[in-house]
């Protein structure tokens, strides 16, 4: 797994940095710096305010004794999402608007639910329990 994040990790602003110099050569260069901006500025915005709800709904589980499950990935996307569109980029942007919206935050909860469920069963992921 770590392989992929590695790459990932390599090839993602070399793909970047190919989206903006296209994007510039199509609306150019201000245009896309200000799009950035913008959505730099309204993925901040839209994690504050996610991010805040999504704590609401933990503390109300907790309050109710129970654990807040759905709660506790919901927040993880959110983290992910916000540091995504703090970065300059088209495709770091899609994919942080896909992780703050919550109806298209579903799907990828389910998905990164059955790969921590994986892992654990793999035992790549050790759980303790104190009783």
């Amino acid at each position: 797994m770590w392989k992929w994040v590695i790459l990932t990790i390599m090839i993602m602003p070399a793909l970047e940095l190919a989206v903006i110099l296209w994007a510039g050569s199509l609306i150019g260069g201000w245009s896309v710096f200000g799009f950035i901006l913008f959505t730099g500025f309204i993925g901040a915005v839209l994690a504050k305010q996610q991010g805040a709800e999504t704590l609401q709904k933990a503390n109300e589980r907790m309050q109710q004794r129970e654990m807040p499950g759905e709660q506790i990935f919901d927040g993880i996307c959110i983290l992910i999402g916000g540091l995504l569109l703090l970065t300059p980029g088209f495709i770091t942007d899609a994919i942080g608007f896909t992780l703050l919206l919550p109806f298209t935050r579903g799907p990828l909860k389910r998905l990164l639910k059955r790969q921590i469920e994986q892992m654990m069963r793999n035992g790549q992921i050790i759980t303790y329990r104190r009783f």
